[in-house]
């Protein structure tokens, strides 16, 4: 593995790709070649961060998703339980198993198993659908803040990748109370060169659920210029109001949607996830497929199926909109006593709320600090390429979550800010 090199990024998001274009046709191959040996892999700062801390410490917001089950809750009757045990611990059906496929292209208008692929979570379904795509000098649009791993593919790939803001909150020219999608900002962005346009929804890290109209309008756009659309939708079915998020599957004929069981479901551990596009390019991320993980766990191809039976997948979601429903307001009352400190636009979707402080403290130091004095981690906005900003995970059990919050207030007080009841205050 001599030919992948670590480099240390100098930012997550603003650090921009050097344009790399082949001196000419003929040099295509060449250029493909070097698209492999010359990769360069910088770290993915948040997987490193929860990777390496999230097992160290007391308390872990950081965490996106809901508490997960056990193997006992998700297989409660006996005959499931029997059938579990006489499974074989062999290769499964590479792709996933014609049932498991069967049960995700139930989840959109009119695909068939053979627009699915299944892989070892959504982290797989991405990385192998920007290696399926990028070439060297392709132009990446991808929607910020976000979940950056096709940022940092997309790079060693030797793509340019551009970021498309949201619009934030508080803009005072705009009137806007939420996070939106700004689609005079993407029109001014794409251009013939752009090879993908990579957007999370529900978004991840601000919650935000964008409608069928933005969808249509991002879709339309895309078409204009033959963009592919990445659309990674691992929340989608994790509303707090109940209602499901709409797909951007069938918006476009160049859509590929990427989502899995881990954030919705509250099964991580099964490391299930999926991929949704045309049957012609399923078939070629199945070959790339095969050079990297080839197949899911038997077992876990088994629990997914299970998982995904039309009136389990409807108990699974209950529950996780119920966790939500009942940690929310926990977090919210807390940010709320802050006063002034905090700012916030109440998810949509995901056990994440993501926060502006009001305070010249870097949110890298910050939630260092956290760590190490409270054991509590929490990410930082500079993870998203947005310092000020803190991304607090509320899926774990209520008391949990209170303990939790009572370490970052007494955190937040030892870096020189004071909590009262009614506002969290600048000490002199």
């Amino acid at each position: 593995m001599s030919a992948f090199v670590v480099k240390t990024a100098v930012s997550i998001v603003h650090d921009r790709t050097p344009t790399v274009t082949p001196k000419s046709k003929s040099c295509r191959l060449a250029g493909l070649q070097s698209k492999v040996a010359a990769m360069k892999i910088e770290p993915f700062e948040l997987e490193r961060l929860q990777s390496t801390f999230e097992h160290q410490v007391d308390f872990n917001l950081s965490e996106s998703g809901v508490e997960p089950l056990t193997l006992g809750e998700l297989i409660e009757d006996p005959v499931s339980r029997t059938a579990l045990l006489s499974e074989h611990l062999s290769y499964t059906q590479t792709n996933g198993t014609a049932l498991l496929r069967e049960r995700v292209a139930a989840q959109y208008q009119d695909a068939t198993v053979d627009h699915v692929l299944v892989t070892n979570g959504g982290a797989e379904a991405n990385y192998v659908t920007m290696w399926n795509l990028v070439e060297p000098g392709d132009e990446v649009v991808m929607m910020v803040p976000n979940f950056m791993q096709a940022w940092g593919v997309g790079r060693a790939f030797g793509a340019v990748m551009k970021e498309w803001p949201l619009a934030r909150p508080g803009d005072a020219a705009r009137g806007d109370s939420q996070w939106r999608i700004d689609i005079d900002a993407l029109e001014r962005l794409v251009t013939p060169r752009t090879k993908v346009i990579a957007i999370c929804n529900p978004n991840n890290p601000t919650g935000t659920r964008f409608d069928s109209s933005d969808l249509d309008r991002v879709a339309a756009i895309a078409d204009k210029y033959g963009s592919w659309i990445l659309s990674d939708e691992i929340y989608r079915g994790a509303e707090r109001d109940g209602r499901e998020t709409p797909t951007m599957w069938s918006r476009s004929d160049r859509v590929i949607v990427t989502s899995g069981l881990s954030k919705a479901y509250g099964l991580p551990g099964l490391r299930i996830g999926w991929i949704v596009g045309p049957a012609s390019r399923i078939a070629s991320l199945w070959s790339f497929h095969d050079y990297t993980t080839i197949a899911p766990s038997a077992l876990s191809d088994t629990l997914a199926r299970h998982a995904l039976e039309a009136s389990m997948r409807q108990r699974l979601l209950a529950r996780t909109r119920s966790i939500l429903n009942r940690n929310f307001p926990i977090v919210a009352s807390w940010l709320d006593e802050g006063g002034d400190l905090f700012s916030y636009v109440p998810p949509d979707a995901g056990a994440m709320v993501y926060v502006r402080y009001h305070h010249p403290i870097n949110s890298t130091d910050l939630i260092t600090r956290l760590r190490l004095e409270k054991s509590v981690l929490v990410v930082p906005g500079d993870h998203f390429g947005m310092d000020g900003f803190l991304r607090f995970g509320f899926g774990e059990r209520p008391e949990k979550l209170r303990a939790a919050l009572g370490r970052v207030r007494e955190g937040l007080t030892d870096c020189g800010l004071t909590l009262s009841k009614a506002r969290l205050q600048t000490t002199d």
